[in-house]
């Protein structure tokens, strides 16, 4: 090893692995869905969807997995408009995490130095979120909030078996129960969290929650799909208008 370069890419390497290993003993433990039959209203939302849509992990299945897949008969990526004719369109794709590639770049080039920052991933799921921040940042403190109790479970087996428990905590509970927790976070991350498993009404009690306890000097949001295409749809208050109050 010829200098300090050398290491740091020798390490990033390693934390790349440690996470590809994650994700595959994750897909060794769910369906290929990535999701439990416990998850009523996702899955509800996804058939009633107006175009066939399915759930495709990007943390577990990255384009070549997905093609592989295909090839092996095991997935499509098309659907058949009229059956039995050649007229296919696409399937449509929904993720509720993050890609390998798109975590990793999340905390290399879009955050900041987390050193002594505490993370919150609403709606950790996987736990995706923590694992990369765990490798890939000094965060000093890594919370995932997750109302479904079987992925808690998964969660805390891949902290207990690549040994994160000392900066990973995982909180099973609904985030409008977590004041403090918010009110400490400098980064709180939301992929896809509330449309498909809460109602109109409690997403709206959800990011009112949010938006009045997040609120340490400097602290930021992470939020997949945008603030502005997440709220639009509900009829949320904005602090511009002062229509509404935090207690």
């Amino acid at each position: 090893m010829r200098n300090t370069n050398d290491f740091d890419e020798l390490v990033v390497s390693n934390n790349d692995v440690v996470l590809k290993n994650i994700a595959e003993d994750l897909r060794n433990r769910l369906p290929i869905e990535a999701m439990f039959n416990s998850e009523h209203q996702a899955l509800q939302k996804i058939h009633q969807h107006p175009l066939p849509m399915i759930h495709v992990d990007a943390f577990l299945y990255d384009d070549d997995f997905v093609d592989s897949l295909c090839e092996e008969g095991k997935m499509s990526r098309s659907y058949c408009t009229e059956c039995g004719s050649y007229k296919t369109a696409s399937l449509e794709f929904i993720s509720h995490s993050f890609s390998l590639m798109e975590l990793k770049f999340l905390y290399q080039h879009v955050l900041p130095d987390l050193t002594g920052k505490v993370v919150v991933d609403v709606g950790s799921r996987l736990g995706a979120v923590l694992f990369a921040g765990y490798l890939y940042s000094s965060a000093s403190q890594l919370y995932g909030v997750e109302m479904n109790a079987d992925f808690c479970q998964l969660q805390e087996i891949m902290i207990t078996k690549y040994q994160f428990i000392d900066r990973i905590k995982v909180v099973h509970a609904d985030i409008c129960t977590q004041t403090s927790l918010l009110q400490k976070a400098d980064v709180v991350v939301m992929n896809n969290v509330f449309e498909y498993f809460l109602d109109r009404q409690e997403q709206a009690r959800a990011w009112e929650f949010i938006a009045c306890n997040v609120r340490k000097r400097g602290s930021l949001l992470v939020t997949v799909p945008s603030l502005k295409e997440s709220l639009s749809k509900l009829q949320i208050y904005s602090s511009a208008n002062g229509s509404k109050r935090c207690s």
